[in-house]
Parts: structure tokens; sequence; C-alpha cells
């Protein structure tokens, strides 16, 4: 029995949890002087989604929040989640790139490393840990905590022995969508204490509220240092409340030692900040315990629910959640965890929304089912591996081991916009978005996403136009609350409601447009101007996405299943084929495009039938 130590997510896994990781350093760095106070083991502040945020949508550099936050946090320890050869992207980068990035973020002020592979692929962790062991850091080795008939708690004993044995400082287990159970808990720290004698950590999300009560038996059995929130983004799809848990060890042997009023009163303060950006809540914020049987975190839940809500689909949710876990197993049992989360989330919305399964198949998954991103837990479904590879080779050694040294091509890409190794970096992980922050940087036309005003507050002494509200019909109360509304077609728009707190779907029909004959569509051309799809050789989307590449041009020659454009959706790629053989006539498209399924974006003219046929 000894001293429980804290790890607070406030600064990055609680709001990436509960609102979409919009927090922005300026609503960070007024809390700081208190929450250095309190002795924290360690704050995380840095890594997951916050790099892709801060660049996408808060037009923030990711490095001078890291810096801010270090000067701010003098007293701390300051950690990070690091994807191993992932780093912080979705495909797996040169050692180079690796070891560089290490090294900055160790400088910009990073002491704690956790490093974890969604796969549980020990091999591409290695070269992260021994980076961060050159800079003096602690590398903190996790494993991602899943269940399948293929992972046990005797596997994780010996991954856990493997980490060691690569020279990490502590081991995590990281149960990312909750999965864990307060017996099997216990059972799986008191294998680890007696396996290895290296300090034992517990990230859990409260996803399914079974949180407080694994932690409690972690601690019991080895476990000293637990990831917890403060209590205004603690609950739902984040994590255990720090104020409770200090509470609950108070006077036991297991005391942490943390001043609670002083907890209580960051609590208040970001309490007031969450209402802030209310836009970004997450329509699950309670207990969910569909993550015992379908296995998806929290914050993939909101993030599917995005995803079909903008296909205007948000009614299909269910058939996603079934889908998961048959793609899942078709690509051998991955813990779902970023990357391989999104990509098979998204695959599933892919086979729900398509009228056959793998009708289409993200790029991602094809590396993926190549072997790009290590060895999968279980072996993969044969058949979908030999559609989606076709005869590329497949690899069975790390990964990264085939990629040659890149950081200088990098450099030589972004050339002058980059005015530090730190702005290559950032243009490693995300070309496209890093591009687009540098060069409007550059132009000082940096402006985040705004923020919308709360529905209860006031604007020139005028009240805004509620998102919340009350409806009273035929004598019943309804709470009715608007999270979004899909694109204007043909004069009708979907919005998207919580009525009485369940997900509905409401068609909404234009009554100027809908009495106007004038305004009548006849079919020919979408409200884009381009065609719409009626025939044979018009290449067009499964989904509503975004246009990544354009492939060929008028005049080209084409056969039928060569690759033509490249669409993004979901933060996914994938390839659109030719659909017959013969030349390309029309491209209506081009590169940044947003376009929808009953589009025409290319035309081909088939060839010629040879005479007398």
């Amino acid at each position: 029995m000894s001293r429980v130590y804290i790890t607070d997510t406030i600064l990055r896994d609680a709001h990436q949890s509960l609102i979409a990781t919009r927090m922005r350093t300026e609503d960070m760095l007024p809390a700081c002087s208190q929450l250095d106070a309190i002795g924290y083991w360690s704050l995380e502040v840095w890594g997951g989604a916050t790099f892709d945020s801060c660049l996408r949508f808060l037009k923030e550099d990711p490095w001078e929040r890291l810096r801010l936050l270090r000067a701010a946090l003098p007293n701390t320890r300051l950690q990070m989640l690091l994807r191993g050869q992932n780093l912080l992207g979705y495909r797996h980068y040169a050692d180079d790139v690796v070891q560089a990035f290490v090294g900055r973020a160790a400088s910009n002020g990073i002491d704690v490393f956790r490093i974890f592979d969604a796969l549980n692929d020990l091999r591409n962790l290695k070269v992260a840990v021994e980076a961060v062991k050159a800079c003096g850091k602690h590398a903190q080795g996790a494993i991602s905590y899943t269940v399948s008939p293929v992972h046990s708690i005797a596997g994780f004993v010996a991954q856990a022995q493997e980490l060691a044995a690569m020279g990490c400082d502590s081991i995590t287990i990281k149960d990312m969508a909750g999965l864990l159970t307060p017996m099997v808990t216990a059972e799986l720290f008191r294998a680890l204490r007696a396996a290895v004698s290296l300090p034992l950590h517990l990230h859990s999300h409260a996803t399914a509220g079974l949180a407080e009560m694994c932690h409690l038996k972690a601690i019991e059995n080895g476990c000293t240092h637990i990831d917890t929130a403060i209590s205004s983004f603690a609950g739902g799809t984040s994590h255990v409340p720090t104020e409770s848990m200090v509470a609950a060890l108070r006077h036991t042997p297991y005391d942490t030692g943390l001043d609670l009023e002083a907890l209580q009163s960051i609590g208040f303060y970001f309490l007031s900040i969450r209402k802030k950006y209310h836009q970004y809540e997450s329509e699950y914020t309670g207990v969910d315990t569909r993550v015992q049987i379908n296995q998806v975190p929290g914050g993939m839940i909101s993030n599917l629910a995005q995803q079909l809500r903008e296909q205007n689909s948000l009614k299909r949710m269910d058939d996603v959640l079934a889908e998961i876990p048959r793609v899942r197993e078709d690509l051998g049992f991955p813990p779902l965890v970023t990357p391989t989360s999104q990509i098979v989330g998204s695959q599933a919305v892919f086979n729900v929304l398509a009228s056959n399964r793998y009708q289409t198949i993200t790029n991602e998954v094809k590396r993926y089912l190549q072997g790009g991103y290590g060895k999968s837990p279980a072996p993969v479904n044969v058949e979908l591996q030999q559609q989606a590879t076709g005869t590329s080779e497949l690899i069975d050694c790390r990964p990264a081991d085939l990629l040659p040294a890149e950081l200088d091509q990098l450099r030589q890409t972004i050339g002058a916009l980059a005015t530090s190794e730190e702005d290559v970096l950032s243009f490693a992980m995300f070309p496209d978005v890093s591009r687009q922050f540098l060069e409007e940087r550059k132009a000082g036309t940096l402006k985040p996403e705004p923020l919308q005003p709360h529905p209860c507050s006031q604007v020139q002494g005028h009240q805004t136009n509620p998102t919340e509200f009350h409806l009273v019909l035929h004598g019943e109360t309804f709470h009715v609350k608007v999270t979004g509304a899909g694109q204007p077609h043909d004069g009708e728009r979907n919005f998207y409601l919580i009525l009485d707190g369940m997900p509905e779907e409401v068609l909404v029909k234009s009554l100027s447009q809908a009495g106007n004959a004038g305004d009548k569509n006849d079919g020919s051309a979408s409200e884009t101007g381009r065609p719409r799809v009626t025939r044979e050789g018009q290449v067009s989307a499964t989904i509503p996405c975004k246009i990544s590449d354009v492939l060929v041009k008028q005049g080209d020659r084409v056969q039928a299943g060569q690759p033509v454009l490249v669409t993004e959706a979901m933060k996914m790629e994938s390839e659109v084929l030719a659909t017959i053989t013969g030349r390309v006539t029309g491209v209506y498209v081009q590169k940044g495009d947003r376009v929808t399924p009953e589009e025409a974006l290319i035309e081909i003219e088939a060839d010629a039938s040879p005479a007398g046929t």
C-alpha cells in the first residue's frame, strides 16, 4: 500500500472527449497557476487530437501552445500522448521524423511521453522509446486494453514485460473505451504487479459507468498512478472526477495528499469555460453501457454521429454500431483506438451507406490489410485482404523498416513557409492542413472557427434565437435541442434534434420553393451546376465527401477499374474508379471541392463497339 499519484487530463483528453478538442489556449492559461500549485504527478497537455485540432480549427500553433503551457506550469511535469511510429498522424513515419519530433517535443516542454501502438505491435514503439530516453525524459509504455477472442491477461502481462525490457520507465493500461470491469481490473493489475517492478498507471474512460470501481480495484492491486479529470470535464466519455477520487482516498493508505478545496475552485473555473463551447457538446454525455457490447469508445461514437449527420443519415447509427464489430473481426480484432478506431469506424459507415459491404474500401483499410500499420492481433479476412490489396506484396516486417529517411524531403517540400523545425514537423503530421495554416499565418489571416453564442446569452439587449427550448403542443411539453442542420437541397433541408433525450431527424420544406414552379429542378444538373448521374460512364461518389486529388484530365484514355479520383470523408481517403473503359470527356471537379452522390464528377465515353456487334 502506498500513496496514489494523479495525472489530470483537463488540458487534453478531458476536452477531447467532451467538446471535440476545441478548448483554446486562452482558456487554459488563466487556470495554470492554480493547476501548478496542486501537486499533480503530471498534467496531460498535448498530443492525441490536440495537434490536429489546433491547426485545423483553432488556428493555433500547437508548438506555441506547448511553450506557453510550459512557462505557465513551471513546477509540474507535462505529459503527452504519442502514437508510436504514427506520432500524431495517421500513417507511419520514417525513424528520422520520429526522432526529430520527440526531440523537439522534449525541448519545448514535454517531460512524460505516453507511447502506444494501436495494434499493440510493440515493434512500433521501440524507436520512440529510445528517442525519449536519449532526451533524458520519462518513457511510459502503454498497452491498449481491449476484449476479443485473442486478447488475454497473460498476453497483456507478456507485453508489459517486453516494454520493461525495452527500457520504459513506467507502464500504463490504456482503457480508451471503458471496457474494464472491476474484477477483471483487479486480476489484471495483480498479474502485472507480480510480473514487473515498474510503476503501474491506469487510464480508463467513464463511458460505461464502471471507471471509479475499476480505479479502486486497480489501486488495491498495485496501481499507484491514475488518470482523472477535473469534475466539470469528467464523466460520460471522459474520465473519473479528480475531486471524487481525492475525496474517496483521503485518510486511507492511498491518500493522494491533494487539496480538495483547491481542486474544487479549479472545477468552478472550467465549469464556466465549458459553457463557451456548448456547440461542440457530444450528445453522448451520460453512461452508455453499449460500449461493453460494441467496444466503441465514447469519443468515437460522437465522431460517428457527426459523420452520419453530415451524410444526412443519423438514423443509421444503430446499423453502424452493429457493423463495427464485423469490420473489426474482418481486420483481425484491432483495439479501437486512434488510428484504428477511425479506420474501422469509417469503413463501417461506408459499408452501411453503400449498397454492398466493402463496395468502397478506404485507402487506410487497404494499407492496414497490406500490413502497413503492423501485425494485426489475429489473422484478417483473407478474401477481403485479396480484394483490397490485389497483387501488392504484403508487409511482415516493422513497417518503418521500409521507409527511407524523409525529413530532408519534407523540409524541401514545405520550403520557406516553414520558419522553424517545428513547422516542418507540423507539415509532416498534416500536410494539407499545415500548409493552409502556414500560408494563413504568413498572410496574417488566421481566424479560429467561430463560437456560437450560448442559447441563453444576450446580444445587444436582445435574446438570440434558441437552439434549446421547450415546445408545448396539444398540452404536452417536449424538450427540444437543435444539434445541426444538413445542406439545403431542392427546397428541402434536414434538421437534427434531440427530442426528450432521443435523436430525431426532421425534413423541412421551403414553402416559397415548393410553391414556385419556376424553381423546379429538371434533374439535368445539381445545385452546384454539375450534371446529375443518369447513365453509365458518369463517375460519382458513394457518399458526400471532399475531392483530395483528380488523377485524370479531359482527353485521357482510362480502363474500367482505374482510379480517377481520390476522395476524403471522415478523415479517410478512398479511390474512385472508372466504371467503363473509354475516353474522359468531362472533368467537373477540382481538388478541394465538396461533392454529393447524385453528381457526375467525371464523364467517360465508352469505346465504340466493333462493327457488326
